[in-house]
């Protein structure tokens, strides 16, 4: 697979979003299974890997970052681990849909990296995303703790999730960020007022949820029925599929005329919009991985392009 930079940091031009691999994508995968399918990924050619502290379920909260650990440690010198800080789900309100609990202090910042590193196997992070901001703590709080973590060497390179203008700014010019981790699919443009501080100040994107939750996929029906901590019931509904049916039709359409799944049409627009876009779909089966890593070989038109604009635009007028 091809690579791209986010900002010096090289990674496969397609990353790899691990969270569903247990959590919000219905049942966790066993770990001999979540195993296999991550070491897989690496054979496959996929080096960028994105996780969380808090990618896990009740009875075990850090399930995700220690199946990395296991499954990565072997090639850690091939790979690129990205991990987050800042949130943690509160179980004791809700074991199924826990809301979160924010702590972007420096002692919180401290005590997660350390865990981090513990469960990753590793002594290093690659990038490290505060995950969401913590409306206690000041921007500039967050990256001198970020700072501290880069001159000791336990980061190599940080950024933001869910990241608005003014919060960049305000971070980037105490310690200066690699990428930001905002949601961007074709449906979904509403971080798009960032790039020009991106381009300008040479920041990655990475983009996660680049088929809208799986609507994009053109796999789901009317009346799909999900678990209640399967998070694609939150947009893969009626409404949306009424709502986005004319684009759906297109990209089934565009996907006959190109041999290509609706899926992979998504991410190659999520691709061809910036190079320094690196978008990290979720994947669960081998299947998945190989049909995503061939939607880097797509290209579409700047005609097929302006059709999904128009088509996307009059659905969300």
């Amino acid at each position: 697979m091809k690579k791209r930079m986010l900002g010096t940091l090289a990674v496969s031009e397609i990353g790899m979003g691990c969270m569903g691999i247990s959590h919000a994508a219905g049942r966790a995968m066993e770990t001999p299974d979540a195993v296999r399918l991550l070491r897989t990924a690496v054979d496959m050619g996929y080096t960028f890997f994105d996780t969380a502290k808090n990618y896990g379920f009740a009875d075990d909260p850090h399930h995700n970052e220690k199946v990395l650990g296991e499954a990565l440690a072997p090639v850690r010198g091939r790979v690129v681990i990205a991990t987050k800080c800042g949130v943690s789900f509160d179980y004791a309100a809700d074991r199924e849909v826990p809301p979160l609990l924010y702590d972007s202090s420096r002692a919180g910042i401290r005590r997660a990296v350390e865990g981090s590193l513990r469960r990753l196997r590793t002594d290093r992070i690659d990038l490290y995303f505060q995950a969401r901001i913590d409306p206690r703590v000041e921007p500039e709080e967050v990256a001198d703790t970020m700072a501290e973590l880069i001159r000791e060497g336990k980061i190599l390179h940080w950024g933001v999730s869910e990241v608005g203008p003014d919060y960049l700014r305000r971070a980037h010019a105490v310690c200066p960020m690699t990428a930001v981790e905002n949601r961007y699919n074709m449906i979904d443009r509403g971080h798009e007022d960032l790039i020009p501080f991106l381009e300008a100040e040479g920041i990655g994107w990475v983009a996660h949820g680049p088929m809208f939750k799986g609507l994009l996929s053109a796999a789901f029906h009317k009346g799909a029925q999900f678990a209640r901590d399967d998070w694609r019931s939150r947009l893969v509904n009626d409404e949306n599929l009424d709502r986005y049916a004319p684009p759906l039709a297109f990209l089934q359409k565009l996907g006959q005329e190109k041999q290509a799944a609706p899926a992979q049409l998504a991410l190659a627009w999520v691709l061809g919009r910036k190079p320094y876009i690196v978008p990290i779909p979720g994947m669960r089966s081998q299947a998945r991985l190989a049909e995503n890593a061939a939607a880097a070989n797509i290209a579409l038109t700047a005609a097929e392009r302006a059709e999904i604009d128009r088509l996307v635009l009059a659905a969300n007028p």
